[in-house]
């Protein structure tokens, strides 16, 4: 313990006494020694491990050079972030690189003071430039399995095998003949075809009017007494950035604004290589010791799992959460998730609210963001409630990294790998929940950037509604008949719905441009369970938006919500290019483009959280 008094000393420039407190500030909170150093005494990794390098009289490398590791792939990827020695070669030398902790500095301190020969042969290096070298010597492996880990794990419900062409097109046909059979059911045959288009409307509708209704469904998880910074445990955070160096900034700085021991944080950047501008933005931060940077290569498919499955293997923490480039989330919402975690063992996916901080800005991001107050504040909660399968939002769903690896991680060629994550969650019986935490993000404010965002979701609910139904019997047996059932009429609902709302608008419509009566011959039963249908689909949606949106007291945006006929008009557009896609490019991620809001956003990350008004 002197000696390690002495290292921390030599580390920080303070006495030995001083060095003995600060061991015993970082035993308490649970840390490696020189981690706490570098965080809490303005020091940068390179500077700690170079004094400490120094300290034991061996030869410090700041990084590794490319092709200098040399080092075997390990037998599990999943354990290259605890990896602290690397074997390399320079010139004609076998140097031992090694990232050590105080406790291992010296025992390496006493080794070669016995045997100075050693010296000669290893070399300190920091952990975050030996974590570097490793993911460039093994980037092969590693890109092999971000794209078939799932594959593996879940060989009849990958996207890459699950969606050849054949079954792609037997589902847009299927898609096609769903809006004919509701086109000639008022007149032909309409007992028989009329129930299973009621169902696939009144269904999701039916849903959302439960979700809706005061206290039929508990306010989302929520904890009155938080962690303190001793008894958090390591959080990692992924932040995948394509082309979006002008985010940099404010992602950096909310990221900063975390309410979390900066010692304890294990923060992400995770950029395409292609992206040099992103790339070199972000290498200005990594001073921070929070801060890291991984470069994923260059290969098909170009896909946010597909990195984020990249970087998964050098993840440290006992928690993750993926942040997307525009998000702010709320200063405390890593400690809230950490203590509902220990609080509540049998969750092992807790679900952020996503709320839009430019929803005045047009009607596109006023219905978008009374979208997203239905979704998140009240039929999420209720799926979870439920015990339904819950499609998670793109971001700020914070998983248990030992359950995420069991999931396989995410699906690198499903283009909405959240809600396909979702689902899996359900079939392996794991249990996911929405928690009282806000992430403020930003819709698109051009209907050009909705309409490819709201495609790629469409192609991504598709995705994910035929890899999941194609073998029922197996969907059964993992998660019982009622998931399966409530994901068949839930996620099919949602494809078909907009089409079909569009298609009886249209006909609507139709009839009044050509003087002809709304209902043709008397009123029986099956106009009035075609009447009690349409009400119920349409009803469902609106009443959903307007219980979230003043749920989170954004009451101004009511009077815009009765235009949600006209929204759905472009819902099914962008449905019909999604089928269009899935045909002939089913894995082409259409990027959303972020920071074209006039909102100001630079200091959205320590702004208070959305009012919540009690159902």
């Amino acid at each position: 313990m002197a000696e390690m008094a002495d290292l921390i000393a030599a580390i920080t420039g303070k006495s030995a006494e001083q060095g003995a407190r600060i061991l015993a500030a970082a035993a308490r909170r649970g840390v490696e020694p020189l981690e706490f150093c570098a965080h809490r005494f303005g020091l940068d990794a390179a500077s700690v491990w170079e004094r400490a390098a120094e300290w034991a009289n061996l030869a410090f490398f700041p990084s590794i050079g490319p092709g200098i590791l040399i080092s075997e792939p390990p037998t599990r990827l999943d354990a290259l972030a605890e990896i602290r020695t690397g074997r390399g070669r320079i010139f004609d030398r076998d140097i031992v690189f090694v990232a050590p902790a105080a406790d291992h500095f010296v025992t390496l301190a006493t080794s070669i003071r016995e045997r100075p020969h050693l010296r000669a042969t290893i070399a300190v290096t920091t952990p975050a430039a030996l974590r570097a070298a490793l993911l460039e010597r093994h980037s092969a492996q590693l890109l092999d399995e971000s794209r078939q880990r799932l594959v593996r794990r879940w060989p009849r419900s990958a996207c890459s095998t699950d969606l050849p062409l054949p079954v792609r097109i037997i589902f847009v046909g299927l898609l096609l003949a769903i809006v004919a059979m509701a086109l000639v059911s008022p007149y032909f045959a309409t007992p028989l075809l009329f129930p299973p288009i009621a169902l696939l409307l009144a269904a999701p509708g039916a849903l959302r009017l439960f979700a809706s209704i005061p206290g039929l469904v508990p306010e989302p998880l929520s904890v009155p007494d938080l962690l303190g910074d001793d008894d958090l445990p390591v959080y990692s955070v992924l932040l995948p950035l394509r082309n979006e160096v002008q985010m940099v900034p404010t992602l950096a700085n909310a990221m900063r604004a975390l309410d979390y021991p900066p010692e304890k944080l294990d923060i992400k950047f995770v950029v395409e290589a292609r992206s040099q501008a992103t790339v070199a933005a972000v290498s200005l931060l990594l001073d921070d010791p929070r801060f890291e940077l991984v470069a994923v290569p260059d290969e098909r498919p170009r896909t946010k799992p597909k990195a984020i499955n990249y970087a998964l293997p050098f993840v440290r923490g006992d928690y993750v959460v993926v942040f997307d480039a525009e998000d702010i989330p709320e200063p405390q919402q890593l400690r809230k998730a950490a203590t509902l975690f220990a609080r509540y063992p049998e969750y092992d996916c807790l679900q952020a609210e996503l709320a839009i901080d430019n929803a005045s800005e047009n009607w596109l991001t006023a219905m978008f963001a009374g979208e997203y107050a239905g979704q998140f504040g009240l039929m999420l909660p209720a799926l979870s409630y439920w015990r339904l399968p819950m499609p998670l939002g793109g971001t700020s769903n914070h998983f248990s990294t030992r359950a995420l690896r069991e999931l396989g991680g995410w699906d690198a060629y499903n283009v909405t790998e959240d809600a396909d994550l979702g689902v899996r969650l359900a079939r392996l019986r794991y249990r996911a929940a929405t928690f009282a935490s806000h992430t403020g993000e930003e819709a698109p404010i051009h209907l050009r950037a909705w309409m490819a965002q709201r495609t790629r979701w469409m192609k991504g609910w598709m995705q994910t509604f035929i890899v999941h139904s194609r073998y029922p019997a197996a969907f059964i047996r993992d998660a019982g008949w009622r998931s399966f059932l409530a994901f068949e009429v839930y996620v099919g609902g949602l494809i078909i719905s907009a089409l079909l709302h569009t298609l009886f608008l249209a006909v609507l419509a139709g009839r009044v441009a050509l003087g002809l009566p709304l209902l043709e011959g008397r009123f029986d039963g099956w106009t009035a369970a075609c009447l009690a249908t349409l009400i119920v689909g349409y009803g469902g949606a609106l009443v959903l938006m307007t219980a979230g949106v003043l749920r989170v007291g954004k009451a101004h945006l009511l009077p815009l919500l009765p235009t949600l006929p006209v929204y759905w008009l472009l819902h099914s557009w962008a449905t019909l290019r999604a089928a269009h896609e899935l045909l002939v490019r089913p894995f082409f991620w259409a990027k959303t483009e972020h920071g074209r809001t006039r909102v100001s956003r630079s200091l959205l990350a320590s702004s208070p959280e959305p009012v919540i008004v009690k159902r």
